[in-house]
């Protein structure tokens, strides 16, 4: 059976992708739904979008705008770095885009960066998202599109809701009742005490951390609810810090 496979956020860790998707064993008839945040942290931005870009010369790929990839081409096209990026990884990928064999790729990696979509929806009613949304009529009614990669008060909804209240109650949050399913990334689950994958109320948080010392790149299968993760990043990275959690 063709599986559909969601990948949580990389955050400059090559490494830790291509052994993950080692782990997954790529068919040629799986379709990849990447979340979004693929550059900061690690110091292989650069090496993620090209083999990104490679990937999906021979796989079916849907790439989803994550914060972090849209601060990046900012960078690009208004040469331009907010300060609060640099602090938070940007500064590990503006370091590495200053390597000679990268400067070729500035312009071809922007193009990719404005080729990302800010969420898919498929056939069965399944959200993919970055981050989030906050209009209570859904992603087609959202006034403010930074909120598709900026929120993050939907995983928080989901959060603290009781584990026990009904979902056809009245009081259920109409945000979390639109969507069959919704995968998320950018809410590392290592701050919620998890290096794995979470659900909460129909919201599978899927970025377990790529960016952080003990975080896993998490690959996962939505059917089957199957899941595969890399080796911890920092790990792969020992000579790197990351991001602070």
């Amino acid at each position: 059976m063709p599986r559909t496979l969601v990948i949580g956020d990389i955050h400059g860790a090559y490494r830790a992708l291509t052994q993950v998707l080692e782990r997954v064993g790529p068919k040629a008839d799986d379709t990849y739904i990447f979340l979004g945040d693929y550059v900061d942290a690690w110091s292989q931005s650069p090496e993620v979008i090209n083999f990104l870009l490679d990937f999906k010369k021979s796989h079916t790929c849907i790439f989803i705008r994550g914060n972090h990839d849209q601060l990046l081409s900012d960078y690009f096209e208004f040469e331009k770095a907010h300060p609060k990026w640099l602090k938070h990884g940007g500064s590990q990928t503006v370091a590495a885009y200053q390597k000679p064999v990268f400067q070729k790729d500035k312009e071809r990696h922007l193009e990719f960066l404005k080729s990302l979509v800010n969420y898919h929806l498929d056939s069965e009613n399944r959200l993919f998202i970055h981050a989030g949304f906050t209009n209570l009529k859904g992603i087609k009614q959202e006034w403010f599109e930074k909120m598709f990669y900026w929120d993050r008060t939907l995983w928080e909804l989901a959060a603290v809701t009781p584990e026990d209240l009904a979902v056809k109650s009245i009081n259920y949050p109409s945000r979390l009742k639109l969507y069959k399913e919704v995968y998320i990334g950018h809410t590392p689950t290592l701050k919620l005490g998890s290096d794995k994958p979470l659900v909460k109320h129909r919201i599978h948080n899927i970025d377990t951390g790529g960016g952080f010392n003990k975080g896993k790149i998490t690959v996962y299968d939505i059917d089957s609810k199957k899941y595969w993760q890399s080796d911890t990043a920092g790990s792969l990275y020992p000579e790197e810090q990351g991001r602070e959690l």
